[in-house]
């Protein structure tokens, strides 16, 4: 079980009015790159806390995570308001998954993200191991706005590293038409084919694993669409497949 530690603000980057980064300090355990720990705040005298992902690869300790701003949240708003110096609770041990010890070898390996839940996938190719597992990698990160693809650069920095045809990107924008990215949900481009025809590869069960993080209905739709349309099932332990997922909140 873990324990909770005291942690160290060290920055805060506000990229949008709701997105941020949030570094942290602090003797955590060792955790495998697609985990997350728990953050959490004395508020009104109780612990409030919510698992987040951790953004930074697990031989970098400069703890890294990527939240929202939730309006109404009683978390997240105070989270965001903390500057350097501040102090937050931490759970030492990481937790989850979501991670390519849980992912059976392919040819093509999908990460499709929604927002924050870009977290994760980050956190593997930047830590960069067991990569060489798969032929391609097309890591789709889907938003609302243009303004809210924080993570571009290093997206782009990363796929300079490991080479542009083995980590390919794919940007969605939901709200509005942005340049050099598809428009709409990550199922629809699934169903049209849009999506991969800007990989530039096929998504079937012969050759694909999707992994999918994010909003409930995207990865809910998603499931359905691939276990319908293109014969995809759920990956278990036991029972080998083709979709590993995880829930974001």
């Amino acid at each position: 079980m873990s324990n909770w530690i005291t942690g160290r603000v060290t920055r805060i980057t506000h990229h949008t009015d709701t997105l941020f980064s949030l570094h942290v300090q602090a003797p955590v355990l060792p955790f495998t790159a697609g985990q997350f720990a728990k953050l959490g705040l004395e508020i009104d005298g109780e612990r409030t806390q919510r698992a987040y992902s951790y953004v930074n690869a697990p031989d970098n300790d400069d703890l890294e995570f990527y939240l929202v701003t939730v309006g109404d949240g009683k978390l997240s708003p105070q989270l965001a308001a903390l500057t350097p110096g501040d102090e937050l609770l931490i759970t030492d041990e990481a937790a989850g998954f979501f991670v390519l010890d849980e992912v059976p070898d392919c040819d093509t390996l999908w990460m499709l993200s929604t927002g924050t839940a870009i977290g994760p996938f980050l956190s593997i190719l930047q830590y960069g191991k067991d990569l060489e597992r798969f032929r391609h990698i097309v890591l789709v990160h889907a938003v609302r706005y243009a303004a809210d693809l924080s993570y571009l650069p290093l997206m782009r920095e990363l796929q300079k590293k490991i080479g542009s045809d083995k980590l390919r990107i794919v940007t969605v924008v939901s709200r509005e038409h942005a340049e050099g990215s598809l428009h709409g949900r990550v199922p629809a481009l699934i169903s049209s084919g849009e999506l991969e025809a800007a990989a530039g590869l096929p998504l079937t069960a012969e050759n694909s694993h999707v992994m999918l993080c994010g909003n409930p209905e995207m990865v809910k739709d998603t499931q359905n669409l691939l276990k319908t349309g293109r014969e995809m099932r759920k990956h278990l332990r036991r029972k080998p497949g083709h979709i590993t997922s995880e829930q974001y909140w």
